[in-house]
């Protein structure tokens, strides 16, 4: 059952100022770019510039220690949880941004925590254009975005791409039109598991939107909007259907399969303009 709550005065305030952060390109928690134009969103050493939000729990919580550094790497690990109990989980960058590439590396690892639904075995992601986490309700199960999928090959040698794209009350134009599907696969090869895998992400604002795989260009689509179903007990004064996403926050997934990640960087592009 969708549950429903008024947005308080701050969250109206937030997503007001919002234009104007995307317009500007920058904002306090801004990183220096490098000479080439790329900045580090992880410094490899904490999760200062992040933000936290687990299904069921407060914003900020980072229940179980999901998200955590070990070894120059956010790693994503369940093993301080008891049941799962649906506790998927986000670990948000603290800026928006437009028209951007981000790169990053990442590897599925480890033991799958089984009492997780069967969809999330070796399955992680990378949300994009994500809802304020600031804005989700406490049992909100997923963010508002777009979701770079990232797998690994199953034990059954049949191909699993990765680099999908999945959308969590969102839509997107595939081929020149509205696809209803939850998720549309890419053309990327099969990973295997403990496999470092190279993943980089175009997004051009409310335009076109092109996942890249160890540098091949494995699928594109276009006009990212609010939309369709997946995501449940959100406020519904933030999902506005067919409303176009020009910017939004980066978040990294947790779903009850460990994953890596590392390298993470991007080149705000709306900084060119």
């Amino acid at each position: 059952m969708i549950k429903s709550k008024v947005l308080s005065s701050r969250n109206f305030l937030n997503l007001a100022l919002l234009p104007v952060l995307f317009a500007a390109g920058c904002g306090s928690m801004a990183k220096k770019p490098e000479p080439n134009g790329w900045i580090s969103l992880f410094n490899g050493k904490d999760l200062k510039d992040w933000t936290v939000k687990i299904n069921h729990h407060d914003v900020g919580v980072n229940f179980g220690n999901t998200f955590r550094v070990e070894d120059g790497l956010i790693k994503v690990r369940y093993d301080q949880y008891g049941p799962f109990n649906e506790q998927y989980g986000h670990l948000y960058f603290n800026q928006p941004y437009s028209h951007y590439k981000l790169k990053f590396e990442y590897r599925i690892t480890g033991e799958w925590k089984k009492d997780a639904p069967n969809y999330t075995i070796r399955n992680s992601g990378v949300m994009y254009h994500s809802q304020d986490p600031k804005t989700m309700l406490r049992d909100q199960d997923w963010p508002i975005s777009v979701e770079f999928q990232l797998l690994a090959g199953l034990d059954d040698g049949k191909p699993r791409p990765t680099g999908n794209m999945c959308s969590p009350g969102t839509d997107v134009e595939y081929e020149g039109k509205i696809d209803e599907r939850h998720c549309i696969d890419s053309k990327s090869k099969t990973y295997k598991i403990e496999e470092w895998v190279k993943a980089e992400l175009i997004v051009l604002g409310d335009s076109l939107v092109t996942h890249i795989i160890n540098g091949d260009t494995v699928l594109k689509y276009a006009k990212p909007q609010i939309g369709g179903g997946v995501v449940n007990n959100y406020d519904p004064a933030i999902k506005i259907d067919k409303k176009r996403l020009t910017a939004g926050f980066i978040a990294l997934q947790s779903e009850g399969q460990p994953v890596d990640f590392k390298n993470i960087q991007l080149l705000n592009l709306q900084a060119k303009k």
